[in-house]
């Protein structure tokens, strides 16, 4: 299965107080074993905020009712799942 890891470093010079530090696309059996990895690389206790996504989610088309794979990070509004999508 493919995840997608994105990796966040705190940082008090930003107004957000993190910033991006990675984002890897991994192929990998389970989400747990992506996350035990990466928290050995890059652990917490360092300032490292890990996040594991599946890359690819499944949605249901609104018009055609039928189902579609699409990326996990796709603005709603440019997803034929939503109604945004379709409306002129």
């Amino acid at each position: 299965m493919l995840y997608t890891v994105i990796v966040n470093k705190r940082d008090a010079r930003t107004k957000s107080g993190v910033r991006s530090y990675q984002k890897v696309e991994v192929h990998a059996e389970t989400e747990a074993a992506v996350l035990a990895h990466y928290n050995k690389v890059f652990p917490a206790a360092s300032g490292f905020i890990i996040a594991v996504h599946e890359t690819y989610v499944t949605r249901k088309n609104v018009m055609t009712g039928k189902e579609f794979v699409e990326r996990y990070d796709t603005p709603y509004h440019c997803s034929p799942a939503s109604e945004s999508y379709w409306s002129a």
